[in-house]
């Protein structure tokens, strides 16, 4: 019996009419009751379909009608639900992003990406860096930093220069954005279980914002970011398509 799918698409009219195309082929299922999720759209609306349903334990099968698509399938209106049946699932974990405001205000957050910390200012953020309760950096003055998913590090975190890691890694890239001093830092890889903390310096002068995916928190002072092994994504990809192929792959893009 072939996979239950609900269809999501994004706002864009190239989504809504693939939607509607393999609604009128398949049928469509309510998400709650449905085996699979098909989200249709850019990764942008990927990662938002995956945070509509996280906790959900519904893999998500993505299908490519953005501009990137780096975690989407290509689109083929043919055979879907056999290409629902023959996907490959790779297992995400996200970050957890607990920040500290100026207001003594507690915020939480969950990143598939990225938690990034950026300057709210002209001035530059300075920022002192812990590991596992260590100093590692007493003070890196910067646009920014941040700690990045191994499925995120081909996104924000490339354009910064870090790393790419590969799925089955564990590790955690810690990248800064285009770091003033020390200048020649160019990050770290942590294991994936490391707790990092960001303490703000001179927060009244130089605020600086937090933001996990979708969710930012302004003027923060101290911001925590650990792997949550609690929760787990699903994203399905056509065999030989999966993400650490790609993920690989991406190393040798020029």
């Amino acid at each position: 019996m072939p996979p239950r799918a609900a269809f999501l698409a994004s706002a864009s009219p190239p989504a809504e009419t693939a939607r509607a195309r393999l609604v009128a082929l398949y049928g469509d299922t309510p998400p709650e009751e449905a085996d699979v999720i098909v989200a249709l759209g850019g990764d942008g609306f990927m990662l938002e379909t995956l945070h509509r349903f996280m906790g959900h334990a519904k893999p998500v099968y993505g299908i490519n009608r953005g501009s990137v698509g780096f975690l989407m399938n290509a689109y083929h209106e043919a055979d879907l639900p056999q290409r629902l049946a023959d996907a490959q699932a790779a297992t995400l974990h996200p970050l957890r992003m607990v920040a500290l405001d100026v207001n003594g205000t507690t915020h939480e957050a969950l990143a598939i990406n990225e938690v990034s910390l950026l300057r709210e200012t002209r001035q530059a953020a300075k920022i002192r860096i812990l590991v596992d309760g260590r100093e590692r950096l007493a003070e890196l003055s910067c646009d920014g930093v941040l700690v990045s998913t191994p499925a995120g590090s081909t996104a924000y975190n490339l354009s910064a220069h870090g790393p790419i890691v590969p799925l089955s890694a564990n590790l955690l890239p810690l990248t800064p954005i285009s770091a003033f001093r020390p200048r020649r830092w160019r990050g770290a890889l942590l294991p994936a279980e490391a707790r990092v903390v960001f303490e703000v310096l001179e927060a009244d002068k130089r605020p600086v914002a937090a933001v996990a995916d979708f969710t930012e928190v302004r003027e923060v002072v101290r911001v925590e970011v650990r792997e949550d092994r609690e929760v787990t994504l699903t994203l399905l990809f056509d065999p030989d398509h999966g993400l650490s192929e790609r993920v690989i792959a991406e190393q040798f893009t020029v």
